[in-house]
């Protein structure tokens, strides 16, 4: 079978991509990563199994969390790591399975006789033609027999799950894990496997991956404001200065300041890009005078933000596109993120990473020959800068000053509807107040919207990294007003692209949030039949006109 993926937004017609991915991956790295996924089932089948016999290794958890977090949308199109990915999780399958067979002997006096499924019993060929043979035979579509429901759950289950990866993965580089957070990665893998598991054993084990996302968000946000303090609002300049630029993308902030450290005195600016805007609000960032501002928009915009521009640009983890010719020799990796013939950056053993190559680079190439910024905007309101002004915000809400709280945020593409959003912003009544985070707010993000009582009417709460502030804040204000979420003047307009939107959304879910507007599509991978829960049970709209939205929110 040739390639089959469908879980991102901008699927091929809206079911699925067979020759080429829209991200730009090509049928090898698609079926190269099944496999990879494949062999990650195994490890969690076993994994899963030796939890109460065998004590866990952390590099078996940071294998099986690398090997996700490789696998969402935009991060890792270079097929040599992914197979050494696969060959690494075999590796830890079998050492795991060898200790929990010889502990289970020891304990029960004969050897383990269950019936176990093809994935836990998987080894990978010895050559590329190979791996890529069998991943083909392993893929989304490689169990005809499966009713369309038990599969939709399967798929949603699995992109949660990487979406939490990726999350599990930034705060991991910061010094931090969570024991609950890492034994559901084994949990969840074993469940795709498993064919006793009826739709309801899936439903209430995707509501169980939810509230664990949450922990594994409450985690990241606890790692990165210990590692760079809380972030406080900060105006931010749109635009380039005069000098040599390097240019930064991504999640990973340890990047960004080992970057900061290595380019201090050296006259090389540094800019955020994309997901890297929220750095700007964290003290032990933004006290590095160099920090110049964020260059660009959204990350489906780099082609032809990148081109022709006399900087030097850093990856640090998702949301890569193929690199262009022209600029091409200019683009570095690092971390999970790569493409093929793009420099990577690897660590040392002791995670210090050496980036003068790209400092030497754009010392070469000059920079920017002038000063050109466009405005300021203001980021920084996570959720210690909003509640530390809550009492504000609830007194403007009892004078009537504050109608309705609006949360239009997640992430941005380049298919077509997307201006939807934009669209609903402008149209928000001035009595109402707009929170927002992730890509989707670099769609009107630069416009004015003016204040409302003593608070900007619009809120940036970060990246979707930070969606655990926009939870706090709405918990917050329902313990304010002696309410349920369900019950405050709030309306969350969502828009989806990849998988830690998925894993957001069931977060969400889970906590019991109804009435979601998403768009711009729903999702390929979700069956009728499971539209049809989510629409029974947690009042999941489909985006119409802005118009039409708004008016069936306010009336």
């Amino acid at each position: 079978m040739s390639m089959f993926c469908r879980q991102c937004e901008q699927t091929a017609k809206g079911t699925g991509c067979t020759v080429r991915g829209v991200c730009g991956k090509d049928e090898s790295v698609a079926v190269l990563q099944d496999l990879l996924l494949h062999s990650l089932k195994g490890l969690g089948f076993w994994g899963s199994l030796a939890m109460t016999l065998v004590p866990r290794k952390k590099e078996w958890d940071r294998m099986l969390i690398e090997g996700l977090f490789a696998t969402v949308t935009n991060v890792d199109f270079d097929p040599d790591r992914i197979v050494k990915l696969v060959q690494d999780s075999y590796a830890a399958k079998e050492e795991i399975k060898k200790a929990y067979l010889e502990t289970y002997i020891k304990k029960n006096g004969k050897g383990f006789s269950t019936s176990v499924p093809p994935a836990a019993e998987f080894a990978p060929q010895d050559s590329l033609d190979g791996l890529i043979e069998q991943g083909r035979t392993v893929g989304l579509l490689s169990e005809p027999q499966l009713p369309a429901d038990i599969r939709s759950l399967r798929e949603t289950l699995l992109f949660g799950m990487k979406g939490m990866a990726a999350y599990a993965d930034h705060a991991f580089i910061l010094g931090k894990a969570d024991e609950q957070v890492n034994a559901f990665f084994y949990r969840g893998l074993a469940a795709l496997v498993d064919q006793r598991l009826s739709a309801q054993d899936l439903l209430a084990l995707i509501m169980e991956f939810g509230r664990i996302n949450l922990t594994c968000l409450e985690l990241l946000d606890a790692a990165n404001t210990e590692a760079f303090a809380s972030p406080e609002p900060t105006q931010v300049s749109l635009g380039v200065k005069m000098g040599p630029a390097i240019v930064v993308s991504g999640h990973d902030l340890l990047d960004l300041k080992m970057l900061l450290e290595q380019t201090e005195d050296s006259g090389v600016k540094v800019y955020t890009h994309g997901e890297m805007l929220p750095a700007h609000a964290y003290p032990g960032l933004k006290k590095y005078k160099h920090l110049a501002g964020h260059f660009g928009t959204a990350w489906q915009n780099q082609q032809k933000e990148f081109d022709d521009v006399p900087a030097v640009f850093l990856f640090t983890t998702n949301c890569i596109q193929e690199p262009k010719p022209v600029y091409r020799d200019r683009v570095f990796t690092t971390g999970l993120v790569a493409w093929p013939g793009v420099t990577h950056i690897s660590a040392d053993r002791s995670g210090r990473k050496d980036f003068q190559p790209l400092i030497q680079k754009a010392l070469k190439l000059g920079g920017f020959p002038a000063d050109a910024i466009e405005k300021a905007i203001t980021v920084g309101f996570a959720h210690t800068a909003v509640l530390s002004r809550a009492s504000g915000i609830i007194e403007a809400v009892k004078a009537k000053k504050i109608r309705h709280f609006f949360l239009i945020g997640g992430c941005d593409g380049a298919k077509p509807g997307r201006n939807y959003y934009t669209e609903f912003a402008q149209k928000v009544p001035k009595d109402c107040l707009i929170l927002t985070l992730a890509c989707g707010k670099f769609r009107f993000n630069r416009l004015d919207f003016g204040t409302i009582a003593e608070f900007p009417r619009l809120l940036d709460c970060g990246q979707c990294n930070d969606a655990y502030s926009a939870v706090r804040i709405a918990l917050a204000l329902a313990e304010a007003f002696k309410c349920s979420i369900n019950e405050l003047p709030l309306t969350l307009v969502l828009s989806w692209y990849e998988q830690k939107a998925v894993c957001i959304l069931l977060t969400l879910l889970a906590l019991g949030v109804k009435n979601i507007y998403l768009g711009p599509t729903l999702p390929a991978f979700i069956s009728p039949g499971v539209l049809d829960i989510l629409v029974k049970e947690f009042g999941i709209r489909p985006i119409a006109t802005s118009d039409q939205d708004l008016k069936a929110i306010l009336g």
